[in-house]
C-alpha cells in the first residue's frame, strides 16, 4: 500500500491533468459506466460540521474504485486547521484490496478546482478576460488556479466578507501565480467584483446570494461551487431564471442537495425543462453548451465520488511510475 501526502501528489499531477481527468470522469458518468451512490452525510451540530462518505466505482478501459472520506467544518479556519479535512482509500478494483491512502483535503481541492476548470473551459466564452471569484477558503486557490489554467485571464477581482483575509490571500495569490501574468486585486463589494465579469464562481457556504443577479453581463458563466445542502444558495434565483444554460455536474446529486437551484423548481419560478442536464452530455454532443456569445451559462456542482476515485486513480499510477509516496506492508 502507498501512502500519498499532498506533496507527492503536487509533484505527479498538474491541474491542467486534473480537469482532463474530471472531464473523463464526467463522460464516464454519462455514459452509464459508473455506480456512484448519493454521498452519505451525517451532521455533527455541536461543532457545527458534517461528515461524509463517498464510494464509487468506475468500469470501461481504466476501472477506478475507491472511498473518499470528508468532513465539512467551517469554523476549522479559525483554528488553522483545513475547512474540508479528508482521506481517500483507493482500492483494487479486480481484487478489493486497499492500495493507496492519499490526502483526501488536498483531492478534494484539487477534484473541485479541476471539474469548475472543466465547466469554464467547455462553457465559458473562449475571448473571457475578467473573472470574479467570491471566498479565500480552502477550495479558493484551486478555484482560482482552474480558471487561470483554462482562460488567459488579465484580471480576477476576489470578494470575501473578511476583509483583511481577502487582501492577504490576493497577494499571496499574486506571488504563487505569477507565471500567469494575471492582475489579482481584492475589492470591496460583490457589485465591483462582478460588474463586466466574463466568468463568476463563488465558492462560499452562503445561505444567501453571494452577488446580485441585476450586475452580471450579457454572455458571462457562472460557478456555482460551495453550496451543496437545501439551505445554502450561492447564485441568486434572477441569474437562474435569466440564464440561457443551466449544466450540472451530476443532475441526481444537485436536485438532491443544491439549494440555489432546488428553490426556484420548488417555488416554481423555473420549469424542470429549464434544467438542460450534466455537463458530461455536453461533451457527448447529448444537449448542447454555449451556443452565442450573449448567452448566460450556469454550472452547478455539489460534487460526486466519481471524480474522485477517477483523479486518485490516475494520481497513484503517475506516483508508481515516477516511484513517489511511501510504500508500507499491511
Amino acid at each position: 500500500m502507498i501512502i500519498l501526502t499532498k506533496e507527492d501528489m503536487q509533484k505527479v499531477f498538474s491541474m491542467k491533468e486534473a480537469i482532463e481527468a474530471d472531464k473523463e470522469a464526467l463522460r464516464l458518468f454519462s455514459e452509464g459506466q459508473s455506480t456512484v451512490p448519493l454521498r452519505t452525510n451525517i451532521d455533527i451540530p455541536a461543532y457545527e460540521g458534517q461528515s461524509l462518505y463517498m464510494p464509487a466505482y468506475v468500469g470501461g478501459e481504466n476501472q477506478a474504485l475507491g472511498v473518499k472520506i470528508v468532513s465539512v467544518y467551517p469554523n476549522n479556519i479559525h483554528k488553522k486547521l483545513p475547512s474540508v479535512p479528508a482521506t481517500m482509500v483507493v482500492l483494487n478494483s479486480e481484487t478489493g484490496m486497499v492500495e493507496a491512502v492519499m490526502d483526501g483535503t488536498y483531492l478534494t481541492q484539487l477534484r473541485t478546482g479541476a471539474v469548475q476548470g472543466a465547466a469554464t473551459d467547455i462553457l465559458a466564452r473562449k475571448d473571457a478576460e475578467i473573472a470574479a471569484l467570491f471566498g479565500t477558503g480552502g477550495q479558493a486557490v484551486t478555484q482560482l488556479e482552474a480558471m487561470l489554467t483554462v482562460r488567459p485571464l488579465k484580471e480576477v477581482r476576489i470578494f470575501d466578507l473578511d476583509q483583511d483575509r481577502c487582501q492577504k490571500f490576493v497577494e499571496e495569490m499574486s506571488e504563487k501565480f505569477s507565471a500567469f501574468g494575471t492582475k489579482m486585486m481584492a475589492v470591496k463589494s460583490a457589485e465591483e467584483a462582478v460588474s463586466g465579469a466574463d466568468i463568476i464562481t463563488s465558492v462560499t457556504t452562503s445561505k444567501q446570494a453571494t452577488f446580485e443577479g441585476e450586475f452580471v453581463k450579457e454572455g458571462a458563466h457562472i460557478n456555482g461551487v460551495g453550496a451543496y445542502t437545501p439551505e445554502m444558495h450561492e447564485i441568486p434565483a434572477d441569474i437562474i431564471v435569466k440564464a440561457n444554460k443551466v449544466i450540472f455536474d451530476t443532475t441526481e446529486g444537485v436536485l438532491a442537495e443544491a439549494g440555489d437551484i432546488i428553490t426556484p423548481l420548488e417555488k416554481g419560478i423555473v420549469e424542470r425543462s429549464h434544467y438542460q442536464g450534466d455537463l458530461g452530455e455536453v461533451m457527448l454532443g447529448k444537449i448542447k453548451g454555449r451556443e452565442s456569445d450573449t448567452e448566460i451559462t450556469v454550472f452547478k456542482t455539489v460534487g460526486t465520488a466519481v471524480l474522485d476515485v477517477v483523479t486518485a486513480e490516475k494520481i497513484l499510477q503517475k506516483a508508481i511510475a515516477q516511484k513517489v509516496g511511501t510504500e508500507i506492508n499491511m
